[in-house]
């Protein structure tokens, strides 16, 4: 695919949406055994509600030594902003893996929204040695430990592990995820296979099914699809979840990839 300019901006309802993707992309039991995508990479995608763009957001990963950093970005467009103003940033670090340009476990997860008036500053610090997480909730002025199992991820960490996985139709997978001082098993159905269009041209495509168990507006509510490539970067192009009210699409506009 070829490189295009990106955005940052994100509505209201996409927001807690994009952050739902990531978690529910997350599809593997273990650090990818393999690299499906490149360093730095950025992903940028154009937000829209009920058909019309409310916004856009960016994924970055990059590395340094041997940790990597994935960042997502939203923000509002204009006509949103004048009644709900979304400015969101979430941030993962992750330790380097066995192998070259592999993810190994998270090291911490940082969480910033500020929308409308509602405001979010968490943060988790995995510290897998003891097999403990420390969850920190700057606001609320709280901090508690929590137990981990051997394998455990953040939403973010997880999003990227999936595109070194093998994805088969009509199968599930399954990811044990850290959330919302919670520990559970998030599952993934592999739907079918199908060929889209969009401004990342026509591509072969995977269509997956997240069973949601998050906290916020998607807490058992509707259906989310997210639509990958059907190659080994296993890119996600589009995503769509119904919401409170109507749909929220994710598409894919361009990067570097």
């Amino acid at each position: 695919m070829a490189e295009i300019k990106h955005g940052k901006r994100l509505t209201a309802a996409a927001a807690p949406f994009f952050l739902a993707v990531l978690l529910v992309a997350a599809i593997l039991t273990g650090p990818a055994a393999a690299p499906a995508f490149q360093v730095p990479e950025t992903l940028n995608y154009d937000i829209s509600w009920a058909g019309i763009k409310a916004g856009e957001s960016v994924i970055n990963l990059d590395r340094k030594d041997n940790t990597f950093t994935i960042t997502v970005t939203t923000q509002s467009a204009k006509w949103v902003s004048f009644f709900y103003r979304v400015n969101d940033r979430v941030e993962t670090r992750i330790g380097a893996g066995p192998k070259p340009n592999t993810l190994g476990s998270p090291l911490t997860y940082t969480l910033n929204l500020s929308e409308g008036r509602h405001r979010k500053q968490k943060e988790v610090i995995f510290d897998h040695a003891r097999s403990r997480a420390v969850y920190i909730d700057h606001l609320a002025d709280e901090r508690k430990e929590f137990d981990l199992p051997s394998v455990v991820f953040d939403p973010l960490s997880s999003f990227y592990q999936v595109r070194g996985m093998r994805l088969e139709v009509g199968e599930s997978v399954y990811i044990r995820i850290f959330d919302s001082k919670k520990i559970y098993d998030a599952e993934v159905k592999v739907l079918r296979k199908e060929r889209i269009k969009g401004p990342y041209g026509e591509v072969d495509t995977l269509v997956i099914k997240p069973i949601m168990k998050s906290e916020g507006i998607f807490y058992r509510k509707g259906e989310m699809l997210i639509w990958l490539t059907d190659d080994d970067k296993k890119v996600p192009v589009r995503m769509s979840a119904k919401v409170k009210i109507g749909s929220v699409t994710a598409t894919l506009t361009g990067g570097h990839y």
